[in-house]
């Protein structure tokens, strides 16, 4: 029996030098969700952001959108193996809600409507590396990728940009979330491979 050719097994890693090691391109966009998908309308959704001594800021979505806004075009990775180059978002930086905020925190835990959360070094949320997004290739973001607003950072495997954002609190300690105690990597670098703990 011939071998099987690279074809089968996505788009050769040589011909788009954007994809971390062991990604192939989809010019789909894959739903990937634990559980049902919750509805939260524009009208009910706030944003809090709390700091490790539980003070709180909030935005409901009037307050969100007054907010500087800014359009990121970047390059997702699942841990599933799939990566979507070049996708347009608008929304608003994380430096721009951590603005105002002091803290001593190194890290944050982002909670989802519907009780999803994932924890991130502090550091991996600024100086323009992470946002709060609410449109996706220029129409409202749709519930099932996580509308009406998700977190987004891109460079980091896509289960960290938690959908269906409604707080990030500041911690002083590392708190793995959902997935990290479900035995997804604690950090999520595609371009090292850490998908899962021992990697």
């Amino acid at each position: 029996m011939a071998p099987i050719s690279r074809g089968f097994t996505g788009q050769a890693r040589e011909l788009a030098p954007d994809l971390p090691p062991g990604q192939y391109l989809t010019r789909d966009f894959p739903v990937l969700s634990a559980g049902p998908t919750p509805a939260v309308s524009e009208k009910d959704w706030t944003l809090t952001v709390a700091d490790e001594t539980g003070a709180q800021v909030a935005w409901d979505w009037q307050a969100f959108q007054a907010l500087p806004q800014q359009d990121i075009v970047v390059d997702l990775h699942c841990v599933t193996r799939w990566s979507k180059l070049g996708t347009a978002w608008r929304g608003v930086a994380v430096d721009v809600l951590l603005a105002d905020v002091e803290t001593a925190a190194e890290h944050v835990v982002a909670h989802s409507y519907g009780g999803y959360t994932t924890n991130l070094p502090l550091d991996d949320l600024l100086d323009g590396q992470a946002w709060v997004v609410h449109a996706y290739d220029g129409e409202p973001l749709p519930p099932e990728h996580g509308g009406p607003a998700r977190l987004l950072v891109p460079h980091l495997y896509l289960w960290k940009s938690a959908k269906w954002l409604r707080g990030l609190t500041l911690t002083v300690g590392d708190e793995p979330g959902f997935w990290e105690t479900a035995g997804y990597h604690n950090e999520g670098d595609p371009w090292r491979e850490q998908r899962y703990w021992g990697d």
